[in-house]
């Protein structure tokens, strides 16, 4: 586990939490330092479900990209992928489709790190230093333009990290760039942060603990506006339901708990 007193990756501060590192907290990984997990326990404190929110999100992406893989697609676009853990995009897409290009995306230092070490000699992934604040600069980077071919059928990947983008007509613009540049037959595939019923007084003590972080803020949203980042798209069965309930096939009249703090999923079509 990385200790406060060691000596950081230049330009890392380990003194300022990292929603990077918070992230591999809640999932049980190393690669953290003390105001990471001293922000991820407070967190916790703040909403307790936190861990398994987590774990069902990372369960989210797996069951889509094998799902998109099954389908045919070949192409993956990763936006703000966090810390390498376990089956990640480019294990679980070649499981079914050996040879599938997957793109991983971020901004934070360690992630870059950790990721380039872990893919230095695999040729069909490339990670790239990008902002999801910055669209068209990723979808214009030569690197990812190498990999992926926009003409073509391509699965975006946008987990849990459009909620750190706190504008809402920001956040909505940023997704429209993606799409109006996915060919039809691609997916979009996204996970946003959800309040449900937590109280106003929480909801502000999770906000205020954001501003803390390298990231600066966190906006959760209602199921109607994360539901609009899929317009004029085909959402897949069973819609955008809590992570820890998005299995394919499942059928949207299964009952789902809309009341408690978690994240919101769903996988979509461009037709």
């Amino acid at each position: 586990m990385a200790d406060h007193d060691e000596t950081a990756p230049a330009g890392i501060n380990p003194a300022v939490p990292s929603v990077a590192r918070m992230y591999d907290y809640y999932l049980g990984g190393k690669d953290n330092y003390a105001s990471d997990r001293a922000a991820a326990e407070k967190m916790i404190s703040l909403v307790p479900n936190i861990r398994e929110v987590a774990r069902a999100n990372r369960e989210f992406l797996g069951h889509a990209v094998r799902l998109l893989a099954e389908s045919g697609i070949r192409q993956f676009l990763d936006i703000g992928t966090g810390l390498p853990t376990q089956q990640n995009v480019h294990q679980v897409a070649r499981e079914a489709a050996p040879g599938a290009r997957v793109v991983y995306v971020d901004n934070d230092p360690i992630v870059l790190i950790h990721a380039r070490a872990l893919l230095a000699n695999n040729r069909d992934t490339v990670v790239v230093q990008g902002d999801v604040n910055e669209p068209k600069a990723i979808l214009d980077d030569p690197a990812i333009r190498e990999k992926i071919d926009f003409s073509r059928p391509v699965a975006v990947l946008m987990l849990a990290i459009l909620h750190f983008v706190p504008d809402d007509e920001s956040a909505a613009a940023i997704v429209a760039r993606f799409r109006d540049a996915m060919a039809p037959g691609s997916y979009l595939v996204l996970s946003h942060g959800y309040t449900g019923e937590i109280g106003g007084r929480t909801d502000q003590e999770v906000r205020d603990l954001y501003t803390t972080t390298a990231t600066g803020s966190v906006k959760p949203r209602d199921h109607a506006e994360i539901a609009a980042y899929f317009d004029g798209m085909e959402l897949l069965e069973p819609g955008l339901v809590p992570v820890d309930a998005w299995r394919p096939g499942r059928g949207r009249d299964a009952v789902v708990d809309l009341s408690r703090p978690t994240v919101l999923g769903g996988v979509a079509r461009l037709p």
